[in-house]
Formats: C-alpha cells, structure tokens, sequence
C-alpha cells in the first residue's frame, strides 16, 4: 500500500454516503462506510447501498470535511432570519385561480 493509504482498516477515514434514486430529485444520506480513498468509498457505497440497482448517483464526502451548526447555538444562528419575512411571503394573498403554489 502506498504512504497515503493506511494499512489497518480501524484507521481508514470515514466517508458518509449519499444516494440519488432514480425517482428523486436529491440525494438522501444513506450511511457511511471506511474507505481508503475516494475511489474505494464509491465503489464500497455502490456495493453496500444500490444493491437493488436503486440509485441514478452517488456521492461520497469523508466526514472530516462535513461542518455543520452546533444546537446550542440555535437561537443565534438562525434568528437572523425572523427580521427578513420576505423569505417567507405569508402575508401574500393568492389569486383565486392559483390552485398550488
């Protein structure tokens, strides 16, 4: 195995998965799975997680480079957006013939 590729399995990185299905317009996470590189984490995630040929797409992200908000922090993180009510246009009424907006 070369330098960049560890030789115990307990040490590879962890990857998260994310599958497309062919009826979805997203990707959904599926799980997550060790891999040595990228390569072995798409073809590890094809195996584990379209078995039943379901999926169009697949990504794989190693976990170290997902950040992600800390619930503590909510109430400063997301209030922001409470003085902003254009992002969320309730207060338009809708013409009669608009059945689905």
């Amino acid at each position: 195995m070369s330098d960049n590729k560890k030789s115990n399995k307990n040490e590879w990185p962890l990857w998260e998965v994310f599958v497309r299905s062919k009826n979805g317009l997203e990707h959904r996470h599926f799980g997550s799975l060790h891999a040595t590189d990228t390569e072995m984490a798409l073809k590890n995630a094809r195996d584990v997680y379209t078995r039943r040929m379901e999926g169009v797409s697949i990504w794989v992200v190693e976990s170290k480079n997902i950040h992600a908000s800390k619930p503590e922090k909510n109430a400063e993180f997301f209030e922001p957006a409470e003085d902003k009510i254009y992002r969320h246009p309730t207060f338009y009424e809708l013409p009669d013939g608009v059945k689905n907006m």
